[in-house]
C-alpha cells in the first residue's frame, strides 16, 4: 500500500517556441503529448524499498518563449485512476479512500504561476497542486532537453525532464502512517507538441 503518489506533478512542464523576430516574441502553445510524457513516482514502504509507480497525464498545455521563460506557463491534469504499481491489488487499494481516494478525487490538477530561468537549459516551475482536494504551491526544478523537429518532419516537439518532491500528508492523504512514507519523489519526462503542426500523433 502506498502513500506518496504526488509527484506529479505533476508536473511540470514547458513547450518551446522558435524564437520572434518581432521587438516583443510571442510563445508558442504546444499540448503535451500524453503517450511520451511520463510520470514516475516512488515512496517508502515500511523501510524496505521505494516501489516505483506511475501516472498518466489526462490533458494539458504548455506556452513556452525560449527568449524570456517569464512568459512561460503551464496546466495539466494527471488521472489519478491510471495509478500503476506493477498489481492489480495494489493498485485498487492506493485508490481507496484511506489513500488516494480516486472516486472522489479522479484528477490532480496543476497551474503553474511562474517560471523561473537558472541558466541556458535549467530551471524552477513555480505553480500550485491540486490533489486530494487540496491545493498546494509546489517547485520544480525542470530542465529543458531540446526543441525541434522529429526526424520525421511532422512536429515540432519542445522536450523536458523534471523533478519534485511532495509531502503527501499536506495534502490529507494520511492512511497507513506507519507503513507507508510522508515524502514522495517524483520524476517527470514530458514532450509537447506544438498546436500549429500536424494533429496526427507522434512516431516513436
Amino acid at each position: 500500500m502506498i502513500r506518496r503518489f504526488v509527484y506529479l506533478p505533476l508536473t511540470i512542464g514547458f513547450g518551446c517556441l522558435a524564437a520572434s523576430q518581432a521587438a516583443f516574441a510571442v510563445a508558442d502553445s504546444y499540448r503535451y503529448d500524453t503517450v511520451h510524457s511520463q510520470i514516475v513516482f516512488s515512496i517508502d514502504h515500511d523501510g524496505f524499498s521505494r516501489p516505483l509507480g506511475r501516472l498518466h497525464i489526462a490533458q494539458g498545455s504548455l506556452r513556452f518563449d525560449p527568449n524570456d521563460w517569464s512568459k512561460s506557463s503551464t496546466e495539466l491534469d494527471i488521472d489519478m485512476r491510471s495509478i500503476d504499481m506493477g498489481d492489480a491489488a495494489w493498485n485498487e487499494a492506493a485508490c481507496k479512500a484511506s489513500l488516494l481516494d480516486c472516486k472522489t478525487y479522479p484528477t490532480a490538477h496543476f497551474v503553474s504561476t511562474s517560471v523561473e530561468r537558472k541558466d541556458d537549459t535549467n530551471g524552477v516551475l513555480h505553480g500550485t497542486l491540486t490533489l486530494h482536494g487540496v491545493n498546494q504551491p509546489i517547485d520544480i526544478p525542470f530542465r529543458v532537453n531540446r526543441v525541434g523537429k522529429t526526424i520525421y518532419g511532422m512536429h515540432t516537439v519542445a522536450g523536458f525532464s523534471a523533478t519534485a518532491m511532495l509531502d503527501r500528508t499536506a495534502f490529507g492523504i494520511n492512511g497507513f502512517p506507519n507503513a507507508v512514507g510522508h515524502g514522495v519523489a517524483i520524476w517527470l519526462e514530458l514532450e509537447g507538441i506544438r498546436d500549429n503542426s500536424s494533429n496526427d500523433k507522434e512516431h516513436p
